[in-house]
Order: C-alpha cells, then sequence, then structure tokens
C-alpha cells in the first residue's frame, strides 16, 4: 500500500486523467488491467492508488517508484505505449507528473 511520508525515499508520480462519464468505467478497467498485469509487476514498483470522483469525470491515480528511472523506463516501454494509446482514447487528456513529499500528517 502507499505510504507517504516527508522526506521520502521514492518517487512519487501523480496522474489526472479527465474523461466522461460514458468512458469512465472503461478506463478505470483498462488502468487496473495495466496495474494488475504489468505496471506492478515493473522494476521500481512500489505501490499505486486510483481514485475516481462522484461525477465519474475525473480519475487520479498516485503511485510510487523506487527511482525516477524506474517509472521512466516504465513509461517508454512499448507495453505502456500501447496501453496510453488506450488511455488517450478513453480520455480527454492525461498527464503524469513526478513530485516530491514536502509534508504528510495523520
Amino acid at each position: 500500500m502507499p505510504e507517504i511520508t516527508s522526506p521520502s525515499d521514492c518517487q512519487t508520480v501523480i496522474t489526472t486523467f479527465e474523461t466522461s462519464p460514458g468512458n469512465c468505467q472503461d478506463l478505470l478497467d483498462a488502468l487496473q488491467d495495466a496495474y494488475d498485469s504489468f505496471i506492478s509487476k515493473q522494476p521500481g514498483f512500489i505501490a499505486a492508488g486510483l481514485h475516481v470522483n462522484d461525477a465519474q469525470t475525473r480519475i487520479a491515480n498516485y503511485s510510487q517508484w523506487t527511482r525516477r528511472e524506474d517509472f521512466q523506463a516504465m513509461l517508454r516501454s512499448d507495453e505502456m505505449r500501447a496501453r496510453n494509446r488506450r488511455f488517450n482514447e478513453l480520455s480527454r487528456s492525461f498527464e503524469p507528473v513526478m513530485y516530491d513529499v514536502v509534508a504528510a500528517y495523520g
């Protein structure tokens, strides 16, 4: 499970997807399949979570990686490039952004 700490020893990536209620479940299914069968098995993967808003117009994905280079290598793989094309078909836009944890509460 993701653990949020500050300072953090891992790389945090937050990806937001803009979608429609008609495509939301299909996109969630595609994302879950990607994590189940590919992403979670990649070197450096630690944990991830998928979040969807009530209107089913946005999906947020929080993932943690050992190193920035591990995430980048996964993104550049042929498998992930094909999956990202599918995600693009099911969303208006999506953007993975790397973050550093500066504070954690709770």
